[in-house]
């Protein structure tokens, strides 16, 4: 088979706009990130430039749609365009064997927080005695460690997790987030998808990681949550929504509530699931939310206020937060 890739540079406001619009067309909703580098002083380790454009890129089977697809997309990108720095969409043919791998190259051993590292499945790594080591091969799947929201929440759960904890980690994407808790000392960690591309890529980073006897991987959502599409896809459904107001409605499905839940999604979706969230959390549990645009942050804080989440922490990278929030 041959495929079509099509990549485009934006400005680092615009990053997640270009990436839904990508995932809407692009094979299986994947997407891949590639920040701007700059080297750092640790060899293969590099450092975010947020100055500098994101590069994203997806992949189409060459078949009889392909040339409407693409001319969609370019009209997409081209109303992006007018609001924000979007540059040109580039093409270019792969073979079958050049586009297993062409996402590659784009990775490199990231360091996150004080102690994790994301090492790509295929690079070495000499990691120093108390580096929590997270082994990663994010296919066609989000979540690679790379964007902010991730960033912000690996920091997080370096601060407040604790081991023994039972953990949920919702909308998993590559599974690094619940990775990420078994290798900090969870007993069991529930990684959730409602994608199921992203589900089967998860459980492949669990194997890789030695931790599937504590990372239990499944296609679903919470409550409201489970009645949408995924959320790259822009699907929210009608029903979710209105679902959403009525508190009463979540329950858990789960043989107990959770002490920790990191929910790394959109605001929206956020928004949507906030009585579920609420409704999974055990007593004195933390949620640790990100995905939350700043211009969004105030309809995630009144949707967790409502039911009866208080914020606890509140942590900012560019224009991208992550909160913490606790039961009254």
């Amino acid at each position: 088979m041959t495929w079509l890739e099509l990549s485009v540079s934006a400005d680092n406001e615009a990053a997640e706009a270009v990436a839904e619009v990508l995932a809407r067309f692009g094979y299986n909703g994947g997407v891949v990130v590639e920040p701007a580098w700059t080297p750092g002083d640790e060899g293969p380790e590099f450092c975010y430039d947020v100055t500098r454009p994101t590069t994203l890129r997806t992949y189409l089977p060459f078949d009889a749609q392909t040339e409407e697809i693409r001319q969609r997309v370019e009209q997409a990108l081209w109303h992006l365009g007018q609001m924000r720095p979007v540059g040109p969409l580039q093409l270019r043919t792969l073979a079958e064997e050049d586009w297993a791998n062409a996402w590659k190259q784009h990775y490199s051993v990231l360091r996150v927080g004080q102690r994790m590292v994301i090492v790509p499945s295929w690079l070495e790594h000499d990691s120093a005695p108390d580096d929590v080591v997270l082994h990663l091969d994010p296919g066609m799947a989000f979540g690679t460690g790379l964007h902010p929201t991730t960033r912000l929440c690996l920091a997080l759960l370096e601060e407040q997790s604790r081991p023994g904890q039972y953990a949920l980690d919702l909308g998993t994407g590559s599974g690094i987030l619940a990775i990420a808790l078994a290798k900090l000392g969870a007993t069991l960690v529930v990684a959730l998808d409602n994608d199921p591309v992203a589900t089967k890529v998860a459980a492949e980073n669990v194997a890789l990681n030695h931790v599937a006897d504590r990372v239990r991987v499944a296609t679903g959502s919470l409550g409201a949550g489970s009645r949408m599409g995924h959320w790259l896809s822009g699907n929210f459904g009608d029903q979710a929504a209105d679902e959403a107001t009525d508190a009463s409605a979540p329950t858990s499905g789960f043989e107990a509530k959770f002490e920790l839940i990191v929910a790394n999604l959109i605001a929206r979706v956020l928004c949507i699931v906030a009585a579920d969230l609420a409704a999974n959390l055990a007593p004195g549990g933390l949620l640790i939310s990100s995905g939350i645009i700043d211009t969004r942050e105030e309809e995630v804080r009144s949707a967790f206020a409502a039911v009866g989440l208080r914020q606890v922490a509140r942590h900012q990278e560019g224009e991208w937060l992550a909160l913490v929030h606790t039961l009254c």
